[in-house]
């Protein structure tokens, strides 16, 4: 009997980002395009350190493949999550997609400064960032290796 092509592993994602109309538009562009993908969202920084160390709530929380982490945010903002997670051991393999719509060459240089693997500025039209999220979707499936959990 032929061995069917075995499909690949959900990838853990976790969305730290405070914009509802963009986790909305993420969460539908991953739908749409059918990749086996487990989205988790955090509405700021401090409740994705909490998601991350799995505490106040968080006790089951998987461990993410993939952090897509927005810069402008409350509470603590995600340059502040970035340096936390690169310091801690237990936390800093995870690669970390910087995901915002600040262009600042401060940003960016401080974002790769703290081990960002990415520095995506999020398209303002809806179609382009859609077509971004389903483009990262797919690469982070077919094309990277991402480190065991």
């Amino acid at each position: 009997m032929p061995q069917s092509p075995s499909l690949p592993a959900p990838i853990e994602i976790l969305l730290v980002e405070d914009n509802e109309p963009d986790v909305i538009l993420t969460q539908e562009a991953f739908l749409d395009s059918s990749l086996p993908i487990h989205l988790h969202v955090a509405r700021d920084g401090v409740e994705a350190m909490e998601f991350l160390r799995r505490e106040n709530g968080y006790a089951g929380a998987v461990r993410p493949d993939v952090i897509l982490l927005d810069i402008n945010m409350p509470r603590k903002n995600g340059l502040e999550v970035l340096a936390d997670l690169k310091d801690d051991p237990a936390l800093r393999t995870i690669p970390v997609v910087v995901l915002t719509t600040s262009q600042a060459d401060e940003d960016i240089l401080r974002s790769y400064q703290s081990h960002a693997s990415s520095y995506i500025v999020k398209p303002v039209e809806f179609s382009q960032f859609y077509k971004a999220i389903q483009s990262l979707g797919e690469y982070m499936l077919g094309t990277v290796r991402l480190p065991p959990r």
